[in-house]
């Protein structure tokens, strides 16, 4: 029991990490440097932490690319 609840946690936590390098992708950004996409996504992480107006902005903007996407 223990093995299988632990297998479902990893699928879970890779199934994730899929899921979010696909963000990068449909970003355009797959082809930008590691240290770039960390350091943009550590800025956006302590801007949204300090201005929720940012975090809308935000927010705003990727509901509408998933709809422009058809997701």
């Amino acid at each position: 029991m223990v093995r299988t609840t632990s297998s479902d946690a990893r699928k879970k936590d890779t199934r994730e990490k899929i899921e979010l390098g696909g963000l990068i992708v449909k970003a355009g950004l797959r082809y930008e440097k590691r240290a770039l996409l960390f350091g943009a996504l550590i800025a956006i992480a302590e801007r949204i932490r300090d201005d929720p107006e940012a975090r809308a902005r935000f927010t705003a903007i990727g509901a509408k690319a998933f709809i422009d996407d058809g997701e």
